[in-house]
């Protein structure tokens, strides 16, 4: 996208009938500031770099759904992110690349919020780049249907080195091998979302902080089915090096095991993180057999242990 000077943002509409008809078209006629409307539909193999310093992408009605259909932008993603973006109540589907990591949206520079949005069949459904100044923030957004095939993971959403990623509202089911969620941002908000993958997904963590970082879990729940493939729900500092550091709060949670005995309810690597790591664990609710695995100090109460048959899990 190139940018030209003018006075005002412009709204510029995709689809059947409109001037642009694909959001390919569009990106590359917009400048920065513009909006993007995208009328409600399918669109097939529509790819595209977004190079832009501030714009905004907005599915109507019921929202825009993308198939890759073996199309990828950089060979990397549906959508390549660079810049301050916004997109908002768009579905992203079947992203695949010749390495093996194709996503629905790979973000490499800026800030990238997202609303209502929905990434099904991706390799990976989000993936960004390890800079310190990017910022993620994502919104009722829904995660699944992790493909099947070989090769590398298939992470529903997998956040690198950034500075600073946040996620509310949001759902996750139906991973393989892969993890749910995984962050390496060094600030993460993980606030009311479900995090559950029964009854036969086969993920591996449900929620990952492989370097440590600094994270606030609240008000999720965070499940795992009888089929997982790693025993662990949530773990914390499991890669960590070269004197990483972490802390972790965790309240008002329900973590629901459906699997082994052997499972842990929360792991945080106290022998890979650098110094104290403090854990305040407050409010939780426990269901099914597990372990916890803290640090030999930690502070909070209220927390609960039930097991899984006394359970009445709510409605999905």
């Amino acid at each position: 996208m190139t940018a030209h000077s003018r006075s005002a943002p412009r709204t510029l509409v995709v689809g059947a009938g409109e001037r642009f008809r694909t959001l390919h078209e569009a990106v590359r006629a917009a400048d920065s500031g513009d909006v993007i409307e995208i009328q409600p539909g399918e669109y097939h193999g529509d790819v595209s770099v977004i190079d832009a310093p501030h714009l905004t992408i907005r599915g109507l009605g019921p929202g825009a759904v993308f198939h890759a259909e073996g199309q990828h932008a950089e060979g990397k993603a549906m959508l390549v992110v660079r810049g301050d973006v916004a997109i908002e109540n768009i579905e992203f589907r079947g992203a695949r690349v010749p390495v093996g990591n194709g996503a629905g949206i790979r973000f490499e520079q800026g800030r990238l919020a997202l609303r209502r949005c929905r990434f099904f069949d991706n390799e990976m459904g989000i993936l960004t780049a390890n800079e310190a100044d990017m910022v993620l923030d994502v919104v009722d957004c829904e995660f699944g249907a992790a493909p099947r095939h070989e090769g590398m993971l298939h992470h529903l959403l997998y956040v690198g080195a950034i500075g600073a990623f946040s996620i509310q509202g949001s759902r996750f089911s139906q991973g393989w091998r892969g993890h749910l969620l995984k962050s390496r941002a060094l600030h993460n908000r993980v606030i009311n979302n479900r995090l559950d993958d029964r009854p036969d997904g086969e993920a591996s963590y449900e929620l990952e902080f492989p370097n440590g970082g600094h994270n606030v879990v609240v008000g999720n729940l965070i499940a795992q089915s009888a089929q997982t493939q790693n025993p662990d729900l949530l773990s914390m500092g499991a890669e960590a090096r070269d004197g990483m550091t972490g802390s972790l709060v965790l309240a008002n949670n329900t973590f629901i095991n459906a699997a082994s005995a052997h499972a842990r309810f929360v792991h945080v690597w106290t022998d890979r993180l650098a110094g104290e790591v403090p854990v305040s664990m407050t409010n939780n609710l426990f269901v099914g057999a597990g372990q916890l695995h803290l640090p030999p100090i930690w502070d909070g109460g209220g927390n609960r242990r039930l097991d899984l048959d006394a359970f009445a899990p709510p409605s999905r």
